[in-house]
């Protein structure tokens, strides 16, 4: 992902930094803003509004008076808040295997996921198939998926406790993900019904993470500055994605990757259950540094 990528528009903000893609090599920033759907320019806050959303040093207190943080986290999907691992190995097959192709293991695809679902089918068919077959697995893996993404997935034990604590004490939320975006709108719709202020997934023409270009969107769409907001995943992709976009991050580690990967990968909050993200979130401190 070279300096020559660029988003919707293709114009870097001003004092904005460069990030570093998934691959180590240095490209810039750029702002992003999307022609259609929920994060369309109409009605979009300006850079001067979002940055006014939160003076320096200002007390933020919610409901209660109690005193945050965060006023918004944003989520990774897969691995994070939903154990999807079992419906994307179910699709990943049947969609090789229509083509003919071995089948891979559940390990096999957890290693694999993490950069979309175009990169996941490149890792799964065989080495060397032509981009004529990978684009006919491609659309069989979306035709199956989007019938069965639902089957097993479940959010992981005490996510929805998580957000609705938050939703509580005024922590807005939203979730950011490199899934298709029509997985994620059904999946969120199905699973978490009223408890994410927005939802994004891959759309044509927006960089995937560890680009920052969609929770650049976010932040804008919902006039929060980056400080006032931490990034939770599970995937050294989001690692990234949170360096990158000049926020805080919080890991967790019952997702797709082990704690001591995602320590070497650079995790400096990690967490083994969700109401710790709530204590972080709650207290502003990160107790959880000795890693």
């Amino acid at each position: 992902m070279g300096s020559s990528h660029k988003s919707q528009e293709g114009q870097q903000e001003e004092g904005e930094q460069g990030y570093v893609d998934a691959g180590g090599n240095q490209a810039a920033m750029y702002s992003c803003r999307c022609r259609t759907d929920t994060l369309s320019r109409a009605g979009q806050p300006n850079r001067q509004s979002a940055e006014k959303w939160h003076q320096p040093g200002e007390k933020r207190t919610r409901k209660g008076d109690r005193t945050v943080r965060y006023t918004l986290a944003i989520f990774d999907l897969d691995g994070t808040i939903l154990n999807t691992l079992e419906d994307l190995t179910d699709s990943m097959n049947a969609a090789l295997e229509k083509s003919g192709y071995p089948k891979r293991t559940i390990e096999e695809v957890r290693r694999f996921v993490g950069n979309g679902i175009r990169k996941l089918i490149e890792r799964a068919v065989p080495q060397g198939t032509k981009k004529e077959d990978v684009d006919q697995v491609h659309r069989d893996f979306t035709e199956y998926y989007k019938a069965h993404c639902a089957d097993k997935t479940r959010p992981y034990d005490g996510i929805l406790d998580l957000l609705a604590t938050l939703k509580e004490k005024g922590c807005r939320t939203a979730v950011v993900s490199n899934k298709a975006d029509y997985g994620v709108q059904k999946l969120c719709h199905q699973y978490f019904e009223g408890l994410f202020d927005l939802a994004v997934g891959e759309r044509e023409g927006i960089l995937r993470k560890p680009a920052p270009d969609s929770v650049n969107q976010v932040l804008r769409r919902l006039q929060v500055r980056r400080e006032d907001a931490v990034y939770i995943g599970d995937s050294e992709v989001d690692i990234q994605t949170a360096e990158n976009a000049g926020m805080d991050h919080i890991i967790v580690d019952w997702g797709f990757r082990k704690a001591e990967f995602l320590r070497e990968q650079g995790a400096k909050v990690i967490v083994s259950r969700p109401g710790e993200i709530a204590e972080i979130i709650q207290s502003g401190e990160n107790q959880l540094t000795n890693l």
